[in-house]
């Protein structure tokens, strides 16, 4: 006897969706933040470069990248279409909090946090692309090589905002390719 079972494929709506944004700005910002307080106590007694660039250009991507998708990997019935897209929603979360802190908390113009908002949304979505396609690990270092890149210019570079808006786009120009590879058919 075969057993014939009908799964229906998933489209996350307005609730949801809200939901994932809010995974962005409440799980991933948090989580990014208690792993931080330790990775310093690490760096504690080291020349202030070399802390800089062990925080924000190693530890910092592998960190915020694994923060940002792991609201993501509960999901189940969605198409890969849906999971990129909810990729992109979460980045977006966690990008606004991260803008917002940089302004209001650190005082960096506002001109320098820009490429953020379209950088965290396109490096989570290459990240959700991998997890849609069921190979998450090298899509995740991808998102991380482009945020280690993007970080380390913006710490070496005289003029960051310039290598960020390169780096920037190259992530968003990867999203944009990957997402046209995602299909409406159900992750199994």
């Amino acid at each position: 006897m075969e057993d014939n079972k009908i799964i229906h494929t998933h489209r996350p709506d307005l609730n949801e969706k809200v939901f994932f944004f809010g995974c962005g700005v409440t799980i991933s910002v948090p989580l990014t933040l208690f792993i931080y307080q330790y990775t310093d106590v690490l760096l504690i007694g080291l020349d202030p470069f070399i802390i800089a660039l062990f925080a924000r250009v190693i530890f910092a991507p592998f960190i915020e990248e694994f923060a940002k998708v792991y609201p993501l990997f509960y999901r189940h019935g969605e198409t890969e279409r849906a999971i990129f897209n909810l990729s992109l929603i979460v980045g977006l979360g966690f990008g606004i909090v991260e803008l917002f802190t940089y302004i209001f908390v650190l005082e960096v113009p506002l001109i320098y946090r820009i490429p953020g908002i379209f950088f965290h949304p396109a490096s989570t979505a290459i990240t959700g692309y991998g997890i849609a396609k069921k190979r998450p690990i090298p899509y995740y270092l991808i998102a991380v090589m482009l945020h280690l890149a993007n970080n380390f210019i913006s710490l070496t570079n005289s003029n960051p905002l310039l290598g960020s808006v390169l780096v920037v786009s190259g992530c968003v120009f990867v999203a944009w390719w990957l997402r046209k590879d995602t299909k409406e058919v159900m992750v199994s």
